[in-house]
């Protein structure tokens, strides 16, 4: 497995500036049980995974990682092997002119419990995002995705640490686009639903940013209970049907949107559903900055049925759902990123 070395970051523009996000899903940092030997349970993604991507012309990857092992103990440092790792793939990507999202691939808890409980407050929460802020706030390049699906929390609950944990970033940085998720695993298709004292459809229309530097993140996969769990595109139709509706809530609240992950499985009709979905996030490009897709990275096995990693120097037949969006021009090539207020 290549090493990334560090070096000076390029002069690059953003795709957080303007372009519209096109992205994948690296995984690998998230993977293995806590703490983990790096390695041998968990890998960040190699130079030649982050080359192959960048030359299908992805210009985002969506970075997951685990809370606990960047910041082992709450409201303590960070790891200091561990934001090495984070801060040289981050610096691989930026050189090759990509975008990173941060994502805490959490659920909304750590080590199990949930934030906002008594063993993980809800500063501690913001203490990880003002550091995070502190490592990467100097580049625009760099998107802070404040969490991995929220689940089994109150969508009043989690807005007030959204908020809390934006206020935060706000206080060290104003130069990074914020993603925010909602609850009931930030679905698409359920964003009106009430799960749990309230839909995110009624409350998360309350993420306030003093920056105004914000998109809301959403997951929409394509089987039968929309998990992504199941090798089959169902309800591929619902699916790609979501997006409009997100868009319509969007405009309506005059907010932006990012779908951050969805799938699919080989199979001629999945693949054209995965088109269809590419092309519904287009379609509403005044609203929706991008996508990313689910998943990426060098430790996915042959018969991962999402995997769109290459095996044995071959495309993955997914792709091909794909390459139409990332060949798609755009007028001017700009998608309608927020506006933003400019600071520290």
């Amino acid at each position: 497995m290549a090493l990334f070395m560090a070096g000076q970051l390029v002069d690059s523009v953003s795709a957080a500036e303007g372009t519209c996000l096109r992205g994948v899903n690296l995984a690998g940092a998230e993977f293995g049980p806590l703490p983990g030997t790096f390695g041998k349970d968990y890998i960040y993604p190699s130079v030649e995974t982050v080359d192959y991507f960048a030359s299908k012309g992805f210009n985002t990857v969506r970075l997951p990682f685990l809370w606990e092992r960047l910041q082992p103990s709450l409201f303590g440092d960070f790891a200091p092997d561990e934001v090495k790792r984070l801060h040289e793939t981050v610096l691989y990507m930026r050189n090759k002119g990509i975008s990173v999202i941060l994502d805490p691939h959490n659920y909304a808890r750590y080590q199990g419990q949930l934030i906002g409980s008594p063993d993980v407050p809800s500063g501690a929460f913001v203490d990880l995002w003002q550091r995070l802020a502190q490592e990467f706030g100097q580049d625009p390049g760099v998107i802070f995705a404040l969490m991995n699906e929220p689940h089994d929390i109150s969508a009043v609950s989690w807005l007030g640490i959204a908020n809390d944990a934006i206020a935060g970033i706000r206080t060290v940085s104003t130069r990074n686009l914020v993603m925010v998720p909602g609850t009931a695993w930030t679905g698409a298709h359920s964003w009106s639903a009430d799960w749990y004292e309230g839909s995110n459809a009624s409350v998360m229309a309350g993420v306030r940013d003093p920056a105004n530097y914000f998109a809301y993140e959403f997951h929409q996969y394509f089987d039968e209970d929309f998990s992504g769990k199941k090798d089959s595109c169902l309800r591929s139709e619902e699916a790609v049907a979501s997006i409009g509706k997100i868009a319509n809530w969007l405009r309506a609240n005059r907010a932006k949107g990012f779908l951050g992950e969805f799938g699919v499985t080989g199979d001629r009709s999945c693949i054209a559903a995965a088109a269809a979905m590419t092309e519904a996030v287009d379609a509403n490009r005044d609203v929706m900055i991008g996508w990313a897709y689910w998943a990426g990275g060098d430790w996915w096995p042959k018969e991962e049925a999402l995997n769109i990693q290459p095996v044995d120097g071959m495309d993955r037949p997914q792709l091909a759902g794909l390459s139409a969006a990332l060949a798609r021009p755009m007028p001017s090539s700009k998608c309608n990123i927020p506006n933003r207020s400019f600071g520290r």
